[in-house]
């Protein structure tokens, strides 16, 4: 497989979920994936040998702030002359971690940033659940996941991946599937298929604002999934003092119903009436 040239060569680390990329024709379809990024902003979490970052930089970006956990790969990006130029900025660190907002103001950065990344597998989840969170500096991601993780963001009601990740993200965000690559497209081969995932925030007003309500709403629903919503909201209810069958009944759900089947609609109508109550 050809590789752009200039790339770090070190071994993947298995404790850091490193799986790298060197396809050119993959890693410009992995950077605009989420559209241009000539003249933006953007950040990108485990560059590891560099592939992605090339990518990125040579489709024109204004600013690239690196967070890169592994030393061996964030010296070696510091090399780079677009860090000299100010064109790159790498931060070693772990990115779950971040001040996102600091980093960004200290790089000169424009918002909102675009996020493209080819994540490790093992901090995948829970920084897009950060950044779904996320102020305004935030703006559209392109990000490399498990392809079953990809499936689970992407999910829609009554279907077998659907979960709180997919309403937490329909809440912020809408999101797709841009294309799927099988194990053999890394180094090392991963044992499962992975898929970037795009992922662009909805206009403010279609925009769910007490997501940690929601969050926490969906948590309970599912976290019992095969119950019907007047036994799995019961944890939250109590010490909200409501009685679930009248919450339910009063958002316009039915309480034998269960999570699977409830769309992103009447999500918002129970976590904004949690949201009263626990207020």
């Amino acid at each position: 497989m050809t590789k752009p040239p200039g790339l770090t060569e070190a071994p993947a680390r298995k404790s850091l979920g490193q799986h790298f990329l060197f396809d050119p024709d993959i890693l410009r379809r992995s950077a605009l994936a989420a559209g241009p990024v000539e003249g933006r902003t953007v950040i990108e979490v485990g560059p590891g040998p560099g592939g992605l970052t090339r990518a990125i930089l040579d489709n024109g970006a204004a600013k690239l702030i690196c967070v890169e956990a592994d030393p061996r790969f964030a010296e070696a990006l510091n090399a780079w002359p677009e860090t000299a130029d100010q064109r790159l900025y790498v931060h070693q660190m772990d990115a779950r971690k971040a001040d996102w907002q600091k980093i960004i103001d200290e790089a000169g950065g424009q918002t909102p940033v675009m996020i493209i990344a080819n994540l490790p597998y093992n901090v995948g989840t829970p920084l897009l659940i950060k950044w779904l969170k996320a102020g305004p500096w935030r703006g559209e991601m392109a990000l490399m996941f498990q392809k079953e993780v990809a499936e689970r963001i992407c999910a829609q009601p009554n279907t077998r991946h659907y979960g709180r990740l997919a309403v937490l993200t329909a809440s912020v965000c809408d999101a797709h599937i841009a294309f799927t690559l099988p194990p053999g497209a890394f180094r090392p081969p991963p044992r499962v298929d992975s898929a970037v995932t795009v992922l662009r925030p909805l206009a403010s007003e279609q925009q769910f604002s007490p997501i940690r309500s929601l969050e926490t709403v969906a948590a309970a629903a599912f976290g019992q999934r095969r119950k019907m919503l007047r036994a799995s909201l019961k944890s939250i209810a109590k010490p909200a003092r409501l009685d679930p069958t009248d919450w339910l009944e009063a958002c316009d759900v039915d309480p034998t119903a269960r999570a699977e089947t409830l769309d992103q609609a009447a999500f918002r109508r129970l976590a904004r009436y949690y949201e009263e109550a626990v207020s």
